[in-house]
């Protein structure tokens, strides 16, 4: 059996509606709000700022830490369980290793940037939204960056090839499923992330990864209009 025709009638390298904004929380030092689908992300920013416990800091540079949190309404089945789990700790890891290399936090040693990122609604890729959040909060607060991280999911359903995988193909029961998030900086063409959940060949990895890539660009633009059109609106509020 072919999988022919995607449930919610994209083509196959097409992404979900992507809505993006900058400066949302305005108490935060940078914030943002990214929602592809039915998942929705909300990250903010603050730092940097002193290090506590003094034995976690470094005297070389800033520590990035990114905090990943499931509103406990959020999924569309089973409540959430409030608070930390382990899930949402893999999740922050993930996070901190998706954007680390393209923070530069030399110029601020023993400090902390905070990032985190709730999420009020999960269809699928959430871990992806969240990283494209908090990447675009992170230039919202004026944090050093070589380049913004956008993330998407991508893989296989049955015997094709999709982009931005929505949750009925993640649980399509008619034929092999393989889910994999990945984080792209496009500047240096490398990725950040790289996960796989389920079965695949060689061939339709570097297939997917390749329109991943090419997705992860289409976002990337995304985010850098939302960003320009934050400080477009400020300045005209200044004039």
């Amino acid at each position: 059996m072919s999988y022919d025709k995607r449930f919610d009638g994209r083509e196959f390298d097409g992404l979900r509606p992507i809505e993006a904004k900058a400066g949302v929380i305005p108490n935060a030092d940078g914030s943002a709000y990214f929602k592809i689908g039915k998942t929705a992300a909300y990250a903010a920013v603050y730092g940097p700022r002193d290090l506590y416990p003094k034995f976690l800091k470094n005297p070389q540079s800033g520590v990035l830490r990114c905090r990943y949190n499931m509103l406990p309404f959020s999924g569309a089945g089973d409540r959430v369980r409030p608070g930390g789990n382990r899930r949402s700790k893999e999740i922050s890891m993930i996070m901190d290793n998706a954007l680390a290399s393209v923070v530069d936090l030399s110029a601020c040693p023993n400090s902390v940037v905070d990032v985190f990122v709730e999420l009020p609604q999960t269809d699928a890729g959430s871990r992806c939204a969240a990283i494209c959040a908090a990447s675009m909060a992170l230039a919202d607060a004026g944090i050093p960056m070589k380049d913004l991280v956008a993330a998407v999911a991508v893989g296989r359903v049955d015997d094709k090839v999709v982009v931005d995988l929505e949750y009925a193909e993640e649980a399509y029961e008619d034929g092999p499923v393989a889910d994999i998030p990945i984080a792209y900086i496009p500047s240096n063409d490398k990725i950040s992330l790289l996960q796989m959940d389920g079965v695949i060949s060689k061939d339709m990895l570097i297939e997917a990864i390749e329109k991943g890539k090419d997705a992860c660009k289409r976002i990337i633009e995304i985010q850098k209009e939302a960003l320009k059109a934050k400080y477009s609106e400020e300045g005209e509020q200044n004039e």
